[in-house]
């Protein structure tokens, strides 16, 4: 249904990852539905970067059509550390379409506003997903991450094929059958921002998990949010699209084919990483600091 079509040369700034449906242009930000089907027993998530690997690749809210590339800092493309003992990312990492954190929007139970982005999810499935797969996943609950001042929710879902789906219905059954996975994830939100100088991240709720009611009502909620974003305009984010109709940033296929015709097409498999980004870093995990409020 979903296909990906890459442009530019990987491994360089001119990469992006783009979609197409039925080989029409899509927007995977705005035009993928956030719900399977309309039973909402199920959410699709766009894997941003699989699980075990660590170019922090996202979706990019500011370009049209909002292909998928990779985060750069101060001219360079940007790696996440490998924060002993953890390799890269240890879960398939991405976003729910059509869900947005308002950063208008405090949260009351927070008590910080959205960070400008959709919702992220980590799928802690067996299979290592591919870059731009579209998954079918069942959530499973949520924890309220801080990150530098701003609500950033990290939903925790399983693909709904993988063969612990049937055995996981809610929170409590992550840390019953799969033991120790959440400990890991909270502790892995919590450092891996510090070897590049920053503070340990902070979590609302007392870093709690909560529950898949819980997890439902903020994706409810930001869904919201995203159905505002389209009605209105927006300075910084591009809301190109061709299947909300009802938005005032609906383009045309002819439009949309023409974004993807101005990229550059794929070249090779583009030049090495350097190895450095293989490297482990060391967190002493007995910093005094405020991670939990």
């Amino acid at each position: 249904m979903y296909r990906i079509v890459e442009k530019g040369t990987p491994n360089t700034l001119d990469y992006r990852i783009f979609y197409t449906k039925d080989d029409k242009p899509i927007s995977p930000f705005h035009d993928i539905p956030l719900y399977t089907d309309d039973s909402k027993n199920y959410c699709n998530m766009i894997v941003e970067i699989p699980r075990w690997t660590n170019a922090k690749m996202e979706i990019c809210k500011e370009e049209p059509l909002n292909p998928i590339k990779q985060d750069v800092k101060k001219g360079k493309l940007r790696f996440v550390n490998n924060v002993f003992p953890y390799h890269g990312y240890i879960w398939n990492y991405g976003a729910l379409p059509q869900t947005w954190e308002d950063p208008n929007h405090v949260d009351s139970g927070t008590g910080a506003a959205g960070d400008d982005d959709p919702l992220d999810a980590v799928e802690i499935g067996s299979a290592v997903a591919t870059r731009g797969e579209v998954k079918q996943v069942k959530i499973l609950g949520v924890i309220a991450m801080i990150d530098e001042g701003e609500t950033d929710w990290k939903l925790v879902c399983i693909d709904r094929n993988d063969p612990m789906a049937d055995s996981l219905s809610d929170i409590e059954d992550v840390e019953a059958k799969m033991p120790g996975i959440l400990e890991a994830t909270r502790d892995w939100f919590r450092i891996y921002k510090v070897p590049t100088g920053k503070p340990m991240n902070e979590f609302a709720y007392k870093g709690e998990w909560k529950n898949r009611d819980f997890a439902n009502n903020v994706i409810n909620e930001t869904h919201g949010y995203w159905n505002a974003l389209m009605s209105g305009q927006n300075a910084k984010i591009n809301c190109a699209n061709t299947t909300v109709t009802n938005s005032k940033s609906n383009i045309s296929i002819d439009e949309a084919s023409g974004v993807l015709g101005s990229q550059p097409e794929k070249s090779g498999d583009g030049p090495p990483v350097d190895a450095s980004t293989q490297d482990h870093c060391f967190v002493s995990r007995t910093v005094p600091e405020k991670v939990c409020h």
